[in-house]
């Protein structure tokens, strides 16, 4: 699913106009009554108080449709203008007259005398401002929005939270509706994916308004957004006179005194998702918890209580190195001259981040398409300190394309950054917030890599996987009890959940979380 720009929509929306031979008044209806549809049927008539507050722009006029649907349906309601300027677009002005055809004037909100009382039983509708919002609200618009905020009612936003910019970060978080749940037309929209704006959106969910999706597609969109359906066309079915040396062999490069658990879990996940072959490179101090954790692999030993020497017989597929790894000295000069000898495909993680962030010049050395997983602190040391989560991309683009790796980089919604391309994960919750969770994706991507999947394929399907076992577990678990083993232990679950003839899935709830 594609994440468009708010320039991109507004185009999309004039090519649907224009294909389909249809006036924005009607894309208005259709997609306003589509929003009116899904409260009906939660509420099923239910006499709860509704607000409707309308901005004076298209936002405002799909609020106009949505209460003149709500009139019609005998529910509970009162409609405002939220009168913020004299200019009002032809889409609100229709539908205002259609709303007074019905006998039903909308109050007129000029200062802060006009504010409604809303009380914490009742239900708001934000459509005071939309997605292509370039200033923030001030005057009474602002104070309004504070106070809608203060009473803590729950708020239904339409397309976008009020006060939320598109495309660049907030400068006044008083002048932003915090919505508790919000019906986005057609896409889903970056700023929902993006730490920095989590108090002011709760969850969300994408409604079908029948944009013209050829266009769309030749828009050539450079974010996406991952579903099942996207991963099921990635999935490579096994053939029959396959063996094990068709699906290749992964090395897992790591561990030190007291950190082989994390070495152990990415070997794991790696022979789980289906390395044909499993090794693991460690030292001496965790070769008989290797031999015993994991039977089925291979193991190879350093130093006896650190990694020194990376002197590697294994002929590998694809190499995963860093977790549990350590900094030490001597772990950085073998480090140094293992990437110097190195022609494998690489996934370098945890510590061996770090030590690339040490000594810059070692990016240098990494193969094309090298796969990074770096939590927040450890992108920090790659690429700098950023001004916002914007800049935070923009960095991240340019860091990608300056040294041709991808990133993925691990949150609440994990993004995979592979130059321009920007791919955004749907699935996971805040169990993934344990330790050893990252270790553990390290092994599903480098198993993945070892199979024959493409490096961005291999993070994107990697990261789906990793996230859908956390949903799928936390009906069992809970979020308390859930491990990084237990990512592990439903990784078959998450696997088989892509064959499900379920509906592509459009909500978000309970994003992944970092690991």
């Amino acid at each position: 699913m594609y994440i468009l720009s708010p320039q991109q929509i507004a185009k999309a929306d004039k090519a649907t106009i224009k294909t389909n031979g249809i006036t924005s008044i009607e894309l208005m209806e259709y997609a306003a009554t589509e929003c009116f549809q899904w409260l009906h049927q939660r509420l099923q008539g239910q006499n709860i108080k509704i607000h409707v507050f309308c901005g004076i722009g298209n936002n405002g006029g799909d609020g106009l449709v949505i209460a003149r649907h709500l009139y019609q349906n005998d529910y509970n309601i009162d409609c405002y203008v939220v009168n913020f300027s004299d200019k009002r677009t032809p889409e609100f002005l229709e539908n205002y007259n259609r709303l007074k055809e019905l006998g039903k004037w909308p109050t007129i909100i000029n200062n802060e005398n006009d504010f409604p009382t809303v009380s914490f039983d009742d239900i708001v509708i934000d459509a005071i401002f939309g997605i292509g919002l370039s200033r923030k609200p001030t005057g009474f618009t602002k104070k309004l929005i504070k106070y809608i905020n203060s009473t803590k009612v729950f708020t239904l936003a339409i397309d976008f939270p009020s006060g939320l910019f598109g495309d660049k970060s907030v400068t006044d978080k008083n002048s932003v509706l915090k919505a508790g749940h919000i019906l986005t037309f057609q896409t889903p929209k970056l700023a929902f994916l993006l730490p920095e704006n989590k108090e002011f959106l709760n969850t969300w969910e994408v409604i079908d308004i029948g944009l013209d999706l050829n266009f769309i597609e030749n828009l050539k969109p450079t974010i996406n957004y991952i579903t099942k359906e996207k991963i099921l066309s990635f999935y490579k079915p096994r053939n029959k006179w396959s063996h094990k040396g068709t699906f290749g062999h992964s090395l897992l490069i790591g561990g030190s005194f007291g950190k082989i658990g994390a070495i152990t879990l990415a070997s794991k996940a790696a022979l789980k998702i289906g390395s044909g072959l499993v090794s693991a490179y460690i030292p001496k101090c965790g070769y008989n918890i290797l031999q015993i954790s994991i039977p089925e692999i291979m193991v190879e030993v350093d130093d006896d209580n650190t990694l020194s020497y990376f002197n590697i017989k294994t002929k590998p597929t694809v190499i995963g190195i860093g977790p549990g790894m350590g900094t030490q000295e001597k772990t950085a000069l073998g480090f140094y001259n293992f990437l110097k000898e190195n022609s494998n495909p690489l996934i370098i993680d945890a510590d061996a981040i770090n030590l690339l962030s040490l000594n810059p010049k070692l990016l240098e050395l990494l193969p094309k398409n090298t796969i990074l997983t770096p939590h927040p602190k450890e992108l920090e040391r790659l690429i700098g300190t950023w001004k916002n989560d914007y800049d935070k991309l923009n960095k991240s683009i340019e860091f990608s394309k300056k040294h041709t790796v991808v990133l993925v980089i691990k949150g609440a919604h994990t993004v995979i950054v592979n130059g321009t391309n920007l791919t955004f994960n749907s699935t996971g919750n805040p169990a993934l917030a344990t330790a050893g969770s990252g270790d553990v994706l390290t092994g599903l991507i480098t198993g993945l890599v070892a199979q024959g999947y493409e490096p961005q394929i291999a993070a994107i399907f990697g990261v789906y996987l990793h996230g859908k076992t956390a949903d799928i577990a936390i009906q069992q678990t809970g979020y308390e009890t859930f491990t990084a083993s237990t990512i592990i232990d439903y990784l078959a679950e998450a696997l088989l959940d892509i064959f499900t003839n379920e509906e592509t899935e459009t909500k978000n709830s309970e994003p992944e979380t970092e690991n």
